[in-house]
């Protein structure tokens, strides 16, 4: 009698546990690469900080180690999910299109088969935004830059360009923006309503889109210079993270209670901010459709880390001041994991 009970319990649970809905998972990541610049003086840039004559010294074996760096961490971010690691990857402070070449060149990354999208901004320092996508997830269909214009009377004033593209993703359409916006040079409040502008280009544009259908996938993310509980993240992108808040038009934001908990993934004078941060349409909330949101991850491995001294727990960074430590970023990459059901044949 025994035998039976334990043989009808067996086929029981294997057909509960096979009766589950199976779905792909898919990978987005972002990632600041702090001042991933070439060696070559370009004379439209000013970039004379990363060059072999400045006082870094910035020539082609620190070059080198500096993609071998990234290399490292981009061939790691996410596999634990997906052994092809991020099928969208946007990255920001990279000098022109030729240095994502090199990276995406490096020999753990080669075999992904990544391709790029990036245009160069009219940034005085020559620092750009690019999206590097595998074209077996992402395929993309339109890209365009987004200015970001800061110029007030007859004084001209620009910023990093918003990097939008749309695609599919896992088969599904998919609108992805990467932005960095304005930096808090000069304090948070007195340079907000530079951030709250890059906002607000993003938000033009999803409103166009939303107009045409309510329940678009889209994903925003980028280094946004302030928090999730920001006033340009919270009023001016209209992105919140309370379910009593959300609508069709609201952004949803995963990583605020990262923010609340005191979590981050940059350091200043012994604070946490969180300015990487990944964004998304509520459709993906559920399966309104067919990408789903299942979950929002910061990627801090200890290797990332200064394990020692004053700045313990703090991005083990390239440079400090103009002394090559041979680090990583200044920044933490953020990543988020999509699933897509698995059709039924």
């Amino acid at each position: 009698m025994l035998k039976k009970i334990l043989f009808f319990a067996f086929v029981l649970s294997f057909f509960a546990v096979n009766a589950q809905t199976k779905y792909h998972l898919g990978v987005v990541a972002f990632y600041n690469l702090e001042n991933l610049y070439d060696t070559i003086d370009d004379e439209f840039v000013d970039d004379a900080e990363y060059l072999p004559n400045s006082a870094k010294v910035y020539n082609s074996e620190k070059y080198k180690q500096k993609l071998l760096s990234l290399e490292r961490v981009l061939s790691e971010i996410g596999v634990e999910i997906n052994s092809d690691g991020p099928g969208i990857l946007g990255v920001a402070e990279i000098e022109n299109k030729r240095v994502l070449k090199d990276l995406i060149n490096m020999p753990k990354l080669k075999n992904r088969g990544y391709k790029i999208a990036h245009f160069d901004s009219k940034d005085a320092r020559g620092v750009d935004v690019g999206l590097l996508y595998n074209p077996k997830y992402y395929k993309i269909i339109e890209s365009d830059k987004l200015l970001v214009d800061l110029s007030e009377g007859t004084s001209k004033n620009y910023t990093r360009d918003i990097l939008w593209t749309k695609g599919l993703f896992m088969g599904e359409e998919l609108h992805v923006f990467v932005g960095h916006w304005p930096s808090r040079r000069g304090g948070e409040e007195a340079s907000k309503a530079k951030r709250c502008k890059a906002a607000s280009v993003i938000r033009q544009k999803i409103d166009s889109i939303q107009l045409q259908n309510p329940n678009a996938n889209i994903i925003v993310m980028g280094d946004l210079n302030d928090d999730p509980t920001s006033y340009s993240v919270v009023e001016c992108l209209k992105a919140n993270w309370q379910e009593n808040k959300l609508d069709g038009k609201i952004l949803y934001n995963p990583y605020a209670n990262y923010y609340l908990s005191g979590v981050g993934t940059l350091a200043y004078q012994d604070a946490w901010n969180l300015f990487d941060q990944i964004i998304f349409s509520t459709p993906m909330l559920s399966n309104k459709n067919g990408l789903i949101f299942h979950k929002a991850e910061i990627f801090n491995k200890s290797y990332l880390k200064n394990l020692t001294g004053q700045f313990k727990g703090y991005p083990f960074r390239t440079f400090v001041g103009d002394y090559f430590q041979g680090g990583y970023s200044d920044h933490f990459p953020t990543y988020i994991i999509l699933k897509k059901e698995v059709s039924k044949p």
